[in-house]
């Protein structure tokens, strides 16, 4: 069993993260790679018994560097944790590895995201809205394809079919073999998990299994961050937010409404109406010059590349077992 982590300049919430590992019930092998940290996050991660692999900051890649990690690792599960995301309890491996267990066919599994202790109602709320529709009895969920669904066109799988992520995650060694991340610039998790499931494989949410793991933006990174998310949708799905000035209010009147209870009405309605720019934006970043892509972005990328699936092959659609 290895637990791996892409590491640059942890800080406090790095060593969060690794002390939180060190009470797990689960013995596990300590894998980080660091592309570059100048902060002694390497050394701090030694010093809780990690291997620690050392690559330069160019040669980082969401799912370039996650390959390495796995083709590193000694284990035939291998969890997957950010930086930032740290283990809410002792038992979140064990809960993690779970997730094997509720069905042969299960090649990926998934936990959810508590809000920090000091997080602001409005994230807090869009949080705890979305993981826990993920599973609204809290019970753990299994999603597959059908041989039949795999040959869909790529974006009915958007929501909670293909929603992976790989801040808090597991993988087995042997579908991940077979089926290894892409080197995509943005949403690598959602592209594997595509690709997972396009493969026969299933996917499993295990709601027990949390980390701690949720950001705290100023107005414009926030609409940065909503840029980039909603240019991966694009990306990845095909997806583009419907601009219409009826399905604009329409929203805007849900997303309010849902987080009344946890906000003020002016802090939610400065929240979404940033999250809806960053959102119509983001999934027409084809139409956008280059340099205005990279202002936008909060990680100053640039580029807009959508992915090409290929068709399922005949071997695919006959499925797993």
């Amino acid at each position: 069993m290895t637990v791996a982590i892409p590491v640059r300049d942890g800080g406090e919430l790095l060593a969060g993260t690794l002390a939180a590992l060190s009470r797990q019930t689960v013995e596990h092998e300590l894998l980080v790679c660091d592309s570059g940290s100048r902060d002694g996050s390497a050394a701090l991660a030694r010093a809780h018994g990690a291997r620690v692999l050392e690559i330069a900051p160019a040669q980082f890649s969401h799912g370039g560097t996650r390959n390495l990690l796995v083709r590193e690792s000694r284990g035939e599960r291998v969890a997957l944790l950010t930086q930032d995301a740290e283990p809410a309890d002792e038992h979140w491996l064990e809960r993690l590895l779970g997730g094997f267990e509720l069905g042969r066919d299960v090649g990926i599994v998934y936990g959810p995201y508590l809000p920090r202790a000091g997080a602001s109602p409005a994230v807090r709320g869009e949080l705890e809205r979305w993981f826990d529709s993920l599973s609204p009895d809290g019970t753990p969920r299994v999603e597959r394809l059908t041989a039949h669904e795999r040959g869909l066109p790529v974006v009915q799988l958007i929501g909670r079919r293909g929603f992976f992520t790989d801040a808090n995650a597991c993988l087995a060694r042997a579908a991940w073999e077979g089926v290894p991340f892409r080197e995509v610039a943005y949403a690598e998790d959602r592209v594997l998990a595509i690709d997972m499931l396009r493969a026969g494989y299933a996917k499993a949410f295990v709601p027990d299994a949390a980390v701690v793991h949720s950001h705290e933006y100023t107005t414009l990174e926030q609409l940065r961050r909503c840029f980039d998310e909603w240019r991966g949708l694009r990306e990845v799905y095909g997806w583009r937010e419907p601009a219409a000035p009826s399905h604009v209010m329409r929203k805007l009147r849900g997303e309010i409404g849902a987080g009344r209870r946890d906000a003020t009405l002016l802090t939610l309605t400065r929240h979404h109406v940033v999250r809806l720019v960053g959102a119509l934006l983001g999934s027409r970043a084809g139409a956008l010059p280059r340099w205005v892509r990279r202002r936008l972005s909060l990680e100053r990328r640039g580029g807009f590349a959508p992915l090409q699936f290929d068709p399922v092959s005949q071997s695919t659609q006959e499925g797993r077992t």
